[in-house]
């Protein structure tokens, strides 16, 4: 998966077979020889790879996932870019996001923190590699057991139940729906930003998919993307040990640009 960059390591081999099976029946293909030439083929390339990620890549998130990074967004990163940096409306990137948990987290943390700070105001960009999960994020439904560690104050205020009871399901409000635009991108294309336009980006247990080469690539553009005095948020496992980037760590996992 050279194009994607994604590693697939020999042990890897049995979960690839097994999420691939499901696009040798929907295309009713009797073997993955058969499969593999059609990826390589000029329609399979143009069709299929977009199906064919939508399969293999994991897609594991929660609400509130590494809660200590929203604390921090509340208690540091928000009070300095609006006092130190003097910004009043500020645009978020969720690289990787997934289903839309997270994204939509970050809109509830901003939107608790703009009840406090008048005229303070905030965008939301949310990107990953899978259309089929891009979808499901612009919907935000979620089963009730996804919002059952957040607490009630902050549920009722941002989640509606569904009105169908049987179906146990909640959807975030429109509130907040409108502040995310979905796209889709492969962080190995990011764009090369010399007017960067965030300032914050997320990108969380997303370059543990990847080799180091490709996780050097993908931090150095993410930075490109981000603005002087930005704040750039990882994942617990991720690490930028040895890296040359133009950022200081400030604690575990969130760097700041210089």
């Amino acid at each position: 998966m050279g194009e994607y960059g994604i590693k697939m390591p020999p042990e890897k081999r049995i979960m690839l077979q097994s999420r691939l099976q499901r696009r040798l029946k929907a295309l009713q293909m009797s073997d993955f020889k058969e499969y593999v030439d059609f990826v390589f083929s000029p329609e399979g390339q143009i069709e299929e790879v977009i199906h064919m990620m939508d399969v293999v890549s994991t897609n594991k998130t929660d609400f509130f996932r590494e809660s200590i990074h929203f604390d921090f967004l509340l208690s540091d990163a928000l009070p300095d870019l609006i006092s130190n940096r003097n910004e009043r409306s500020i645009h978020v990137w969720s690289a990787g996001c997934s289903s839309g948990e997270e994204p939509y987290t970050i809109a509830i943390t901003l939107s608790e923190f703009k009840a406090h700070h008048p005229g303070f105001d905030f965008a939301i960009s949310a990107s990953d590699i899978s259309t089929k999960m891009l979808n499901s994020a612009a919907q935000a439904i979620y089963g009730e057991e996804k919002v059952q560690d957040i607490p009630h104050s902050v549920k009722v205020k941002y989640f509606l139940r569904s009105k169908n009871h049987e179906k146990k399901q909640v959807r975030v409000i429109a509130e907040l729906r409108n502040k995310v635009e979905f796209f889709r991108q492969n962080l190995l294309f990011l764009p090369m930003e010399s007017n960067p336009k965030y300032s914050i980006i997320f990108c969380r247990n997303v370059l543990i998919y990847f080799d180091r080469d490709n996780q050097y690539n993908i931090l150095s553009k993410l930075c490109m993307n981000l603005k002087s005095g930005g704040y750039l948020f990882l994942g617990h496992s991720e690490s930028i040990t040895g890296f040359n980037l133009p950022v200081t760590q400030i604690m575990p996992t969130v760097f700041k640009k210089k």
